[in-house]
This record gives C-alpha cells, structure tokens and sequence, in this order.
C-alpha cells in the first residue's frame, strides 16, 4: 500500500512540474536564445528582417507574422525559423524549426517537444545528445567492435546512458518516499497531539 501511494504521490508531483512549466509566463520565450531575451521583453517586437512588427501577444502564437522566423522561435510554424536548444549541462544547438514538435526529442533536454504529446527524458548530464556524440566517435569508426546500435555509439555507451538514467530515476522515486513519510509522521504527530 506504501508503494502505491509513493508512486502515486510521484506521478502527481511529477504531473504538477510539467503542468508547471507549461503554464509559466517564460513558455514563450520557448527557443530563444538567452541573448535574445531582452529582444523579446518589449511589447512591440520588429521582425529582426524589419518587415514588420508584432505584438508580445503574437509571439509563439502558431502563426507565423514575419517571413524570418521571428515570432515563432518556439513554433513550427515559420519554414525559416530556427529553435534554440539550452541543452544545460550539454551542448547548446540550434534547429530547424520543423523539427519543434514533430515527436522526436532532438535536444538533449527535451525541450522541442514542449507541446505535452512526447515526453523525452533529460539526457544533457548523461553525456549529452547523440548527434553530439557521433562527432566525438567518428574517429574511433575504424576501430569500434562489432556491437553497436547506431553507426558510431557503441552498446556500452548506451549502457551506461541507461545506468545514469535509472540512478536519477531511484533518486527520484526515493525523494519522493521521504517527502511521503515525513508527511504521514507529521500527521501522526499532530493526531497524537489533538485526539478526536
């Protein structure tokens, strides 16, 4: 019964912090670059061509208003634009903007797919993202074994992505245990104090 209140209790906290991030006034400043965020902190924004202006309003709006890209840095919906991946603890990169939402997790961090369809795990502290790692074994290519998945990632590169990824996931998982328990002593400790 402690089990599956604990995984329950993971699944809400876990639920909370994605409702969280989503609904936070810094979702649109979803794939833009951090030096571009002042840029964006005004409430008339000019297409940076100069073709137009739009509104704070307009940005991220699924529609695109200025042919480069400019108000849709989190969107695919500007062929020209560009999404920025933070990819914290990893190599930051940019990406075509038709890859924002497609259900494939291209950055490290997950974060170009924000829309809530696929959830992709953070795998920046495990070594980063793949295409990354493709540069840093193209030349290890004549001397790679036998037992790969991937053209250039070795098997036991993936598992140990795969062992990191289940230590954070126990951590999790035990944070969220204790936060439980305390919860359950401190109501404990209170009916103990005022006995119906």
């Amino acid at each position: 019964m402690a089990t599956s209140a604990a995984l329950t209790a993971c699944l809400c906290i876990s639920c909370f912090y994605i409702q969280l991030s989503y609904a936070s006034p810094s979702r649109l400043l979803v794939g833009v670059h951090p030096l571009d965020e002042k840029y964006y902190a005004a409430e008339l924004i000019k297409c940076k061509d100069g073709s137009k202006s739009f509104t704070r309003d307009r940005l991220n709006d699924d529609f695109c208003d200025c042919a480069d890209g400019t108000d849709e840095p989190g969107t695919s919906a500007c062929p020209a634009g560009k999404f920025y991946c933070r990819n914290t603890g990893s190599t930051p990169r940019f990406l075509f903007s038709s890859h924002v939402n497609d259900r494939i997790c291209d950055c490290c961090d997950g974060s170009d797919e924000h829309d809530g369809t696929v959830i992709c795990p953070n795998t920046c502290i495990m070594g980063g993202n793949i295409v990354y790692q493709r540069k840093n074994y193209e030349s290890d290519l004549d001397s790679v074994d036998s037992r790969k998945t991937k053209p250039g990632i070795k098997m036991e590169d993936s598992a140990s992505k795969l062992s990191g990824l289940k230590a954070m996931v126990f951590l999790q998982v035990a944070l969220v245990i204790g936060f439980v328990a305390f919860g359950l002593f401190r109501r404990r400790k209170t009916r103990r104090r005022n006995p119906r």
